[in-house]
């Protein structure tokens, strides 16, 4: 300890609550103290946010309206005396169940069989109960797969696919459904099930 003349005084050691005081009153944040913050207030964040709202809302009036959920379309051809319509999926979402029925008519008749040659891989989207009535035969080549159905009485046929769309599926397909009459199709109608997100 160093000696100090009589009278003098040594100035008080900063203590630890002091320095951080004036190292606060050194921080850039004493310029700001006054001044409320802004937030947002740039163009680009503004315009961003109002962006991101407009798109919320277009989400969830397309919700409200039924625009995000299964959408069913019909279809229907006539061809050699034939009249086939086709109710399916135009567009539909995974998880959720389908429509997804061929109705057959034909004057006279069909004789003792009916024959459905569907695209082989649009199934593979769908988990399946079965068809409803159930085909008395099943075979597949490269492309198709053929049902082979009983045939009812009366001038018109209808079949219904008990189905919903996979949980894993993430893109759709395109199909053909066709009525084939001793190998040759007859009938038929092209079409597509889209899958959104």
């Amino acid at each position: 300890m160093r000696a100090v003349p009589d009278g003098y005084v040594l100035p008080a050691e900063p203590t630890e609550e002091a320095t951080t005081s004036e190292r606060a009153e050194e921080s850039t944040w004493r310029f700001d103290r006054d001044r409320p913050l802004e937030e947002g207030s740039q163009p680009a964040a503004l315009w961003t946010r109002r962006l991101m709202l407009s798109l919320m809302a277009v989400a969830v009036v397309c919700a409200a309206v039924g625009l995000l959920g299964v959408h069913t379309s019909t279809q229907t051809r006539e061809r050699n005396g034939y009249t086939m319509t086709l109710r399916y999926p135009s567009i539909a979402r995974a998880g959720l169940d389908i429509q997804w029925q061929v109705t057959v008519s034909h004057p006279g008749g069909f004789g003792k069989q009916v024959t459905l040659a569907v695209t082989g891989d649009y199934f593979d989207i769908f988990e399946t109960q079965g068809f409803h009535p159930q085909p008395s035969d099943e075979t597949r080549d490269g492309h198709n797969l053929y049902l082979t159905f009983t045939a009812p009485p009366g001038d018109t046929f209808v079949v219904y696919y008990d189905a919903y769309i996979q949980p894993a599926s993430q893109q759709g397909k395109s199909a053909r459904v066709a009525v084939v009459d001793h190998g040759t199709p007859v009938v038929w109608i092209d079409y597509r099930t889209r899958l959104a997100p």
